[in-house]
């Protein structure tokens, strides 16, 4: 954790229906101007629809205004102009995205560059009106990393923001500075009315996926090659998350200060350890791979600062030459785990892997064991094209 337009790419006649930007409202990068297929950027105040067939180049930051609903159909490819943190997709509250593609015809957001590579865009960030952590008699609501006037939060746990399904992330995750970056998908206070699901995130500079708050679900999220951290929860994450699978290949050797596989907090960064409705989750299926050849990640499974974490299924491995510096750890000097907290985990031993490096402070509940069987299936994610 640390803390953009469509234009299209005319290969036949494009219809936009009831699409318009607000000028004067505009706020992200790329140009202004009337609304056409070769310029769309700023602010989007009612629905668009991305038609299959064609290609789209993302040239700047697009934001989704409430009441406006962005849709992709199967089998679109969006490419992002490399322009690192000008370059995203911003859901606003009371906005809604429907990127509901096949297995057969997914949807691609994907770099332009002609040698792409991580952080050439700022990815996908979705606001929703949630519940998150927070003081108690405060109101739930937070500055999104990226764009600190635009917010997000609330008190609807079964906030709709849309349907990301079958959806493909490359090369995304630019840097603002060290305290500010851009991830894959970046789910803010969303809430469980969102369906995530069949999501890969590739090639990212920054966290592959991270759950600032909110309720929402996801399953069969894939993740290959995040510099930073895999799966990311903080803020007072509530919901449950299935069939997680991370890999760092033995090529990637670019990493942050401390790159894990799971990294979990209770309130946002460790600032606030008397907040209300700090992170309660659970996740069924995780697999955490790290062949990272003298790539040292600092932990497979991180638990820390108020969070309670119900981890079942989980499988960590690491290839030839790889470390991390813990199995599983459970401290922090800004907070531990909870004591409900709850660990299932197999580790494969072959490498090096120490399945008693675990660091377990609060008394949380570790069940680790030695075998070789993942629990998460990788031919869910056959449709993605990946070769495991």
């Amino acid at each position: 954790m640390k803390k953009n337009l469509l234009s299209a790419f005319v290969i036949a006649s494009l219809i936009f229906t009831g699409c318009t930007l607000d000028d004067d409202d505009n706020t992200g990068g790329g140009t202004t101007g009337p609304v056409t297929s070769q310029n769309l950027s700023g602010n989007l105040t009612s629905d668009l629809t991305l038609q299959s067939g064609l290609e789209y180049t993302l040239t700047g930051a697009l934001f989704v205004k409430s009441g406006a609903t962005l849709t992709i159909d199967a089998g679109v490819t969006i490419e992002a102009l490399a322009g690192g943190t000008d370059v995203y997709i911003l859901v606003e509250r009371g906005g809604r995205i429907v990127a509901d593609g096949t297995a057969a015809n997914p949807i691609k957001f994907t770099s332009s560059a002609s040698s792409p590579q991580a952080g050439d865009w700022g990815g996908l960030i979705i606001n929703g009106s949630a519940p998150l952590s927070r003081q108690n008699g405060a109101q739930s609501n937070a500055a999104t990393e990226v764009n600190n006037t635009i917010f997000f939060g609330g008190d609807n746990a079964s906030d709709n923001s849309g349907i990301i399904n079958y959806v493909i992330l490359e090369y995304t995750g630019a840097r603002i500075d060290d305290e500010a970056e851009h991830n894959g998908l970046t789910l803010n206070g969303v809430g469980n009315g969102t369906t995530i699901s069949n999501i890969a995130i590739l090639n990212g500079d920054d966290d592959a996926i991270e759950f600032f708050g909110g309720t929402v679900n996801a399953s069969n999220i894939l993740v290959v090659n995040a510099k930073d951290d895999m799966f990311d929860f903080t803020q007072g994450y509530t919901g449950t998350c299935t069939n997680l699978y991370g890999i760092r290949e033995a090529s990637y050797s670019a990493v942050t200060s401390d790159p894990r596989g799971i990294e979990a907090d209770g309130n946002l960064d460790g600032n606030s350890p008397t907040d209300i409705n700090q992170s309660v989750f659970t996740i069924n299926g995780l697999t955490i791979i790290n062949n990272g050849n003298g790539v040292q990640m600092s932990d497979a499974i991180k638990v820390r600062r108020g969070a309670t974490a119900t981890i079942t299924g989980a499988y960590v491995a690491l290839g030839t030459g790889a470390t991390y510096s813990d199995f599983i750890d459970l401290e922090d000097s800004k907070g531990t785990a909870t004591a409900a907290t709850t660990i299932t985990v197999v580790g494969n031993s072959s490498n090096g892997l120490d399945i008693a490096d675990n660091k377990n402070a609060p008394g949380a509940t570790i069940n680790a064991s030695n075998g070789t069987s993942s629990s998460v299936d990788n031919s869910i994610f056959s449709w993605t094209g990946y070769n495991f």
